[in-house]
């Protein structure tokens, strides 16, 4: 089963970082208040990026690289 790391972009422009398995699921679920609680107050939501890991375990380790970044360098961090 692949993993995605994925990011998003709030409504008041900040980004938030996750992981699923379901991504559509996932989306459809921030953008309706049900999924995390830092973007129910942030809707709506529009995915910038994913990237695909082949376990949840690399996954969590790549959210949590994609987490320590600044700002500037998170939609780059895609990119490779």
């Amino acid at each position: 089963m692949t993993w995605l790391v994925y990011l998003l972009e709030c409504s008041d422009g900040s980004y938030y970082a996750g992981i699923t398995n379901r991504l559509e699921h996932r989306l459809s679920a921030h953008n309706s208040g049900q999924g995390a609680r830092y973007t129910r107050s942030r809707l709506p939501v529009s995915l910038l990026a994913t990237q695909a890991h082949p376990d949840r375990s690399e996954a969590s380790k790549a959210e949590a690289k994609l987490k320590r970044l600044p700002r500037a360098m998170k939609v780059d961090f895609f990119k490779s």
